[in-house]
């Protein structure tokens, strides 16, 4: 499997995969991505410095997106998937346009100011004919890990009433917890770092509702 960070403007895929460094080039042509827990990640990270902005208007930054895509010497993928920023500007556009797409899949938290996003993103890809496979909610609920008290901080299953609404496929819902952004800056996902738990369920239960 490989991942394609594509939000140019705020890449966080290095960090979040535990992976330094920048890719090498055989040839001088195309760029070896780099891997780690035996997924292959390409991104705009790996070729700037961690506090540099990148100031760039829509045309350089469709560029980047197809040297990253196109020139990437990617190795017997089974999937590629695309972590697009948040909106349905260039990044969007340009993919959905120009690479053929198995589909897209919908990210959205619960709440009404984030679903209005949502579902512009949905009606972006229905008029380019790009399939939706589904849509996931994030930071669906937290629950204490001290008292066990569950509480629905972003509203509750916003995500489920629009799957229902546009007869798409739920694929689920993540939770609002601490563990998850302490593994993700540690460089070792939920999954790597206690693959048999509870919440490393839900990620693969997602997983396996889009295949």
């Amino acid at each position: 499997m490989g991942i394609l960070d594509a939000d140019i403007y705020g890449p966080s895929q290095p960090m979040m995969m535990g992976i330094e460094g920048r890719p090498e080039s055989a040839d001088g042509k195309t760029m070896e991505p780099l891997e780690n827990y035996g997924v292959q990640v390409i991104s705009i990270g790996f070729l700037i410095e961690p506090d540099n902005p990148m100031i760039w208007r829509g045309p350089m930054a469709t560029q980047a997106l197809e040297q990253l895509l196109r020139q990437t010497n990617w190795s017997n993928l089974d999937y590629l998937i695309v972590d697009m920023p948040p909106g349905t500007g260039d990044i969007q556009l340009t993919l959905s346009q120009r690479v053929p797409l198995t589909g897209a899949v919908i990210v959205t938290t619960p709440q009404d100011i984030a679903l209005l996003d949502a579902r512009k993103g949905i009606k972006m890809f229905e008029k380019v004919g790009v399939p939706i496979l589904g849509i996931v909610e994030n930071m669906a609920v937290h629950v204490c890990e001290k008292c066990g008290h569950v509480e629905h901080i972003f509203g509750e299953e916003g995500g489920k009433r629009m799957a229902a609404e546009y007869q798409m496929d739920y694929l689920g819902a993540l939770p609002l917890n601490l563990s998850i952004r302490v593994q993700a800056d540690a460089g070792r996902p939920t999954v790597v770092s206690d693959p048999d738990g509870e919440i490393a369920g839900l990620y693969k239960g997602v997983a396996r509702r889009w295949r």
